[in-house]
């Protein structure tokens, strides 16, 4: 795939992103916590807050990074823009108003799947990132596309019925896209972006599955 733009370029565009945005950074991290604190200590509106902040990300991604900041190098970005946009809406109308997303600890293979990929986006992927040399603010931070990505193949493997194959096309396809553009950029901490999009794929598919016979 031809970049049309160099890797300059893009880190740039973090560096212009991360300055102009911090300290939310920050916050996301905190609200990424918020999260996984909800799923294993459940309130009343516990799946209901997961996926109104899963949408914000979305949103925020798709409008602040996409179309504000990285449409800039690459016109592309607006058709990315859209698709987060999209997903960001899947997850406010299928979690926040019909609450068909319901998060639970279960101490199952993809809970434990789940954990990794959570331990990934927040805390080993700035790590292998920093040791690659991708050093704030020229680093994809969490609230960025890949990262946040993995952070909801993450938190989705929490899922504790059956899952709409609609919210997770984009994520999936996001994780191709993502991945192919890291590797001619040479980000590679981004290889974990193409493992957990496939691996969570298919576990949540075979939840389907699951949760389809018994529910007979």
């Amino acid at each position: 795939m031809q970049i049309p733009f160099s890797l300059g370029d893009f880190l740039n565009v973090f560096k212009d992103y991360n300055q102009a945005v911090f300290p939310l950074q920050i916050v996301f991290y905190s609200i990424a916590f918020l999260c996984i604190y909800l799923i294993f200590v459940k309130y009343r509106k516990s799946d209901k807050i997961i996926s109104a902040v899963l949408s914000f990300f979305w949103l925020w991604i798709g409008i602040v990074y996409h179309i504000i900041f990285f449409s800039v190098i690459n016109k592309a970005a607006y058709f990315f823009g859209a698709l987060f946009i999209i997903q960001g809406i899947l997850f406010a109308v299928w979690g926040v108003f019909r609450n068909d997303l319901t998060f639970e600890y279960r101490k199952s293979a993809a809970n434990v799947v789940g954990i990794i990929f959570l331990l990934y986006a927040l805390i080993i992927y700035p790590v292998l990132g920093y040791q690659l040399g991708h050093i704030y603010p020229y680093s994809p931070t969490f609230g960025l596309p890949c990262p946040t990505t993995i952070f909801t193949f993450g938190i989705l493997l929490f899922v504790n019925k059956k899952i709409s194959v609609f919210l997770l096309v984009i994520p999936l396809l996001w994780s191709i896209i993502g991945f192919s553009a890291a590797l001619n950029l040479s980000i590679y901490e981004d290889t974990g972006l193409i493992i957990t999009g496939i691996i969570a794929f298919i576990l949540l598919l075979v939840s389907n599955r699951k949760f389809s016979v018994e529910s007979r």
